[in-house]
């Protein structure tokens, strides 16, 4: 994959995305794709976390987004409801270079105009292509994303500590506890989740309002909390609006007793239960089949 900016750069995760897709037989969700491609091009932090200046939404899962509609346009995607990421027969043969991706965006981008009765021009695909990273997709994955996330870094850190243990609780967690601050030694709550009758879990949690990267240091310092505080636990939350860095996620792989939710993982879990949210169907036209019809006489 090349690493020269252009200036449709989401075409260029059309290729990776395939690859990942490949390695992880078939079908896979979105966070795991770009887990997928974050490590086997070795995407830095400052990839990983650029975020788009007007809205704040992350830029990377973005174009992966945008990626994924145009492939699904093409065919090499089965298109799925549940936000799972899927091959398609097609798929599974093709093999899309930086080139290829390109042209497939531009045949889109004709059918699409051609379908309003305008025709390309240079200047028409010049504005397109600088303009169309900056537009956010509006999918199952991403549409709530700007606004509940400018909602949640809005609250105050008493208030999005509460809200997080109501959501905790939409999960089946019991005995929610909310720590009083000048006691908590850096944890905010306390919750149980019984898993079956004969097995309960007992876990701390950690609620932590960012706009950017948690720095890993505050990682690091919740674990060495929860090793030394008083109250045995299981397994140790930390819940941010933010993202986490590549040392963090290291952290969690190796310690079972951690888990880490970031600002996108927090979405979907508001999603999940519809709790603040309310749902929102959009019905798109789908171009592979009434461009069958577009030419017919």
């Amino acid at each position: 994959m090349s690493k020269k900016k252009n200036k449709t750069e989401f075409v260029k995760w059309i290729g990776p995305i395939l690859q990942a897709l490949k390695a992880l037989d078939g079908s896979a969700t979105p966070k795991e794709i770009s887990q997928w491609i974050s490590e086997y091009y070795q995407l830095t932090d400052e990839v990983l976390n650029e975020r788009y200046g007007k809205s704040g939404t992350l830029k990377f899962p973005n174009q992966l987004a945008w990626a994924r509609q145009y492939m699904v346009w093409e065919e090499l995607l089965a298109s799925s409801k549940r936000g799972i990421w899927a091959l398609s027969p097609k798929g599974w043969k093709a093999e899309i270079d930086e080139k290829q991706a390109h042209e497939i965006f531009l045949k889109w981008v004709k059918i699409q105009a051609d379908f309003r009765g305008k025709k390309e021009n240079e200047k028409r695909e010049t504005t397109i292509e600088t303009n169309i990273d900056e537009i956010e997709v509006e999918s199952q994955n991403t549409n709530l994303q700007v606004p509940l996330i400018d909602v949640l870094q809005g609250l105050s850190p008493v208030g999005f500590e509460h809200l997080c243990g109501r959501l905790l609780r939409e999960y089946n967690f019991e005995n929610i506890e909310i720590s009083k601050q000048s006691h908590d030694g850096g944890i905010d709550g306390y919750a149980n989740l019984k898993i079956n009758p004969f097995v309960n879990m007992s876990v701390y949690f950690q609620c932590k309002r960012y706009s950017g990267t948690v720095p890993t240091e505050k990682v690091q310092a919740f674990i060495g909390v929860m090793e030394t505080n008083k109250r045995s636990v299981e397994k140790g939350l930390f819940i941010t609006t933010g993202s986490f860095a590549k040392a963090a996620l290291e952290i969690e792989k190796n310690n079972i007793k951690l888990e880490l939710i970031d600002g996108q993982k927090l979405v979907e879990m508001f999603e999940e239960v519809e709790l603040g949210v309310k749902p929102k169907t959009i019905y798109e036209p789908d171009m592979n089949f009434f461009e069958q019809y577009r030419e017919q006489k």
